[in-house]
């Protein structure tokens, strides 16, 4: 039977004799029970690798080791009992149970002002404490260690496939190595993959709509559908509060009790939807088209658009009854044939530029499609008192309505009308005097006109 002693690899101290037998493994397994390690390799005293038991002989002196390289036990054991201070004393950490070698110089010279330079700068200030091999123990991942100990080595950052900079630039803020810190947080910008910000398509549209139970609220605030194909989907009771609908072909869709409150709606196709119920108040819907849309609720739920920037919208056909229009914007809208019985138009802005009247002859176009007769749209009139001619065309009444007079906003027609005027434009001694509205009402003045 032979016999050996044990040592840790790199320390003259503490070995352990033991009897040898049976395989490399066996042998591996009695080290690891007597020097409290999980040894996995054996080198002889020349720091030569033993892959044979049948290599050792009586009374070998062996070094176990844990995977690392072989450490000379020699000039372990100098570095345990002190040398003289040195910046280029070569010495060993311990970092979380992984060995590094280097020497003062490389902890001390690249950031002198750092936690490490302060550590190993003069020996014994900060009270490092050792293992049993004498290496200096640091508490810390030496997965991210090792890229700090490597840029104070050569002064580059590199960083291996797999090792997450975060974890580095952690340890590098620990340690104080203010010059890496700030490449890291570069290479980590650099890595994050850039922000999409492309328009959601129709196909993955409809399955994300496919894929919500019809119970849950669908939200889509925000959202980019700049310019996608909608048209004749069911969106009903969906969030798209400001969400990005430029340029959307929304035609023939269901659009009932969907929120669209401050949603970019500018230049979209919303022909024959239904729009009952809708909210879009603040919504921008410049240059879009409405044409024969269905606002009206039979349950007497009413759209609302208050606010709403409807400016060029052409809303022609479109059933209007009730809808809520306060402080809205519809500068040079088409309203040809619209129904706005009991709308509501407190504040609204219906400009109507001198080109878009019906003809040379008329001064004032009240462009609301079809008015009903017994009407009265009240309003404030800038000129107050001051009465002056002037003629009135409702689009679905020829020829149009001569009017006598305006006096506070009121004109009345020869045939029993009356319409305090919405926004009107009047071209008196070369100036353009506009009104605008306060309120709106539905008074019956001569029933048999329809």
């Amino acid at each position: 039977m032979r016999r050996v002693t044990l040592f840790l690899n790199g320390s003259p101290k503490n070995g352990k004799v033991v009897a040898v037998y049976g395989t490399l493994s066996d042998l591996l397994s009695v080290a690891s029970s007597k020097l409290g390690i999980k040894a996995t390799s054996v080198y002889n005293g020349k720091g030569g690798l033993i892959d044979d038991i049948a290599l050792i002989r009586d009374d070998d002196v062996l070094f176990v080791c844990e995977g690392e390289p072989f450490i000379d036990p020699q000039t372990e054991s100098k570095l345990s009992e002190g040398l003289s201070g040195s910046h280029t004393d070569w010495l060993t950490l311990n970092v979380g149970g992984r060995y590094f070698t280097t020497t003062r110089s490389t902890l001390v010279n690249k950031e002198p002002d750092s936690m490490l330079a302060h550590m190993f700068k003069d020996r014994g200030v900060w009270g490092n404490k050792q293992d049993h091999r004498g290496a200096f123990l640091i508490d810390r991942s030496p997965e991210y260690f090792e890229p700090i100990l490597n840029y104070l080595r050569h002064g580059q950052l590199i960083v291996n496939d797999g090792i997450n900079l975060l974890g580095v630039l952690e340890e590098a803020r620990f340690f104080g190595i203010d010059s890496l810190i700030e490449q890291l947080e570069v290479a980590i910008k650099n890595s994050q993959p850039p922000e999409d910000h492309s328009p959601i398509s129709r196909k993955e549209f409809v399955r994300f709509l496919l894929a919500t139970p019809t119970k849950s609220e669908l939200r889509c605030q925000g959202l980019n559908f700049s310019g996608a194909d909608l048209s004749r989907l069911d969106l009903r009771y969906i969030n798209f509060k400001m969400a990005n609908l430029s340029r959307c072909n929304l035609a023939h869709a269901n659009l009932c009790c969907a929120n669209l409150e401050r949603a970019d709606l500018s230049g979209s196709v919303l022909d024959c939807a239904n729009l009952q119920g809708v909210k879009m108040l603040c919504s921008n819907a410049e240059g879009a088209s409405l044409k024969q849309c269905n606002f009206e609720d039979p349950s007497g739920l009413k759209a609302n658009l208050e606010g709403a920037n409807l400016k060029g919208v052409d809303m022609e056909g479109s059933q209007m009854t009730g809808i809520n229009l306060r402080v809205a914007t519809l500068k040079n809208a088409k309203l040809k044939n619209c129904n706005l019985r009991g709308a509501t138009l407190a504040g609204t802005d219906l400009e109507i530029w001198p080109s878009r009247l019906p003809c040379q002859h008329c001064l004032l176009h009240v462009a609301f499609g079809r008015l009903l007769a017994p009407t009265v749209l009240q309003a404030a009139c800038p000129l107050r008192s001051r009465t002056h001619p002037v003629s009135v065309q409702c689009s679905g009444h020829q020829p149009p309505v001569a009017a006598e007079h305006l006096k506070c906003g009121r004109v009345s027609g020869r045939w029993g009308f009356k319409f305090d005027l919405i926004l009107i434009h009047l071209n008196i001694n070369g100036h353009m005097w506009c009104c605008h509205i306060e309120q709106y009402s539905a008074v019956p003045t001569q029933e048999n006109l329809v």
